[in-house]
This record gives C-alpha cells, structure tokens and sequence, in this order.
C-alpha cells in the first residue's frame, strides 16, 4: 500500500532517520512480517552507503522490528500467535497502570490537550489508516501525562514491536466504533481523576484491540493472504543527505 514519508528530523543521526523510515514502513505494512529487508535495495533508495543502511537495521533489532540473521541479512520479525498474546497482555498491563497515574497526576490544565487528542481520534473515524495514527497519539498522550519517563519507554517500545499487528484490530468500522467509546470513557474517567476507573477502561480498551486483532489475522491467515499486505504497494522511501 503506498505511503508518504515525511523528511526525518535532521537533527537525528543519519541511521535514526532510516531506521524511523524503515519502521514507518514495516508498521503500515509495506514490509510483510518474516519479509527479507535488502540492504543493497535500501541503500539505493536513502542514496546512502550500505554500512549506515546496517546501523539502521541494527536500531531497528533493538526495538524488536527486525532479526539480523548470520549470513542471510536482516528479516521484518515474524511472531507467532503465543509471542503476539504474551506482547499484547503486557502492554495492557502497561496501558491500564499509566492511565491509572494519569487520572491521579491529572491538572485541570491538561483537560484542552487530551480533548484535542481526543477529537483527532473522531475526526478520523472513517479512515482506518488515520484512525490508527490517531489512536497511537492517544496512547501517546496518556503516557506522558503518567508522569513516569521509563512507563512512556517501556509503552513507546511495544508500540514498536506489535503496532503493525495492533492496528488490524481497527480494520472495521465497528471495530473503530467500539474503539471510540472505549477511548471516549476513557478521557472521561482520566479528567475525573477516578484511577480505578481509568485503569480499568483502559485494560479492557487494549484487551478487546488484541481480540479483534488476533480474530483478523485468523482470519487472514485462513483466507490465505498472511504476509501479502507488505507486497501490495509501493515503498516511496524519503533520501537523506549523507555527511
């Protein structure tokens, strides 16, 4: 499917840049999971030299994206439905403690910021692929609003790792529907400063994503098309100036 990729900040290093782009790329799915990732093709594309393409593919085996492989090069990671199940119920985990602290840390000051995230997420309702940018925001913006920098790490580094499988949970529209309520009461309880409220609609937010996106791949899986969605468009990858 194709994708625009937004110059990265120059104010990263080179690798980071790629890697952002590169993991862009895998978490929309233009990189099928278990699909080989070439370095000779990247460097061409990012016109840079196939060492830092390296380092990139590195940063992204760091976050769980990618395998580097002994004489075989790097590979998109391939989950199994165990390793899926075990990522998503930590993340929930995870999820439901940092809106438990943001409920508890909330100032009335933080009310336009989440309202705002907030109405992003219905703005895009009818578009999954906007739906899911949004919703990461969302998650986004409760973590910070934890209060703890090393629960924003642990958050940021599972959306990492099973973003691209998250967001087939939000194909449907009745997926997204029951999304919406979910992150709706959500806001709600946070604003209210009621913490156990807060943790609990969260878990259940993040619980019923990992069902509807496990029942997807499921159903993928059966319909024969695992792994196809990465082949369907083009990957329309940002040059970077090499220094």
């Amino acid at each position: 499917m194709p994708a625009n990729f937004s110059p990265a900040s120059l104010t990263a290093t080179l690798p980071i840049q790629i890697a952002e782009q590169i993991g862009t790329a895998i978490m929309e799915e233009q990189f099928a999971p278990g699909e080989r990732i070439r370095e000779v093709s990247l460097a061409a594309s990012f016109n840079v030299s196939r060492a830092t393409v390296r380092d990139a593919l590195r940063i992204l085996e760091s976050r769980g994206l990618v395998r580097i492989l002994p004489q075989r090069g790097a590979q998109v990671t391939l989950l199994s439905s165990q390793e899926l199940q075990n990522l998503f119920e930590i993340r929930a985990v995870l999820l439901a403690l940092a809106s438990r602290r943001a409920a508890g840390n909330f100032r009335a000051e933080d009310a336009p910021r989440l309202k705002a995230a907030l109405a992003q997420l219905k703005a895009t309702l009818n578009d999954a692929k906007g739906y899911a940018r949004a919703s990461a925001a969302m998650v986004t913006e409760v973590a910070a609003l934890s209060g703890s920098e090393q629960l924003s790490e642990m958050i940021t580094g599972f959306a990492q790792r099973i973003g691209r499988y998250a967001r087939l949970g939000l194909v449907t529209q009745k997926r997204r529907n029951r999304s919406l309520s979910n992150w709706t009461a959500l806001v709600a309880a946070i604003i209210a400063k009621n913490e156990e409220l807060a943790e609990a609609t969260h878990r259940r937010l993040a619980l019923e994503n990992r069902d509807a996106a496990m029942e997807e791949i499921e159903a993928r899986a059966k319909a024969g098309h695992a792994g196809e969605s990465g082949k369907q468009g083009s990957r329309k990858l940002q040059p970077v100036e090499e220094r």
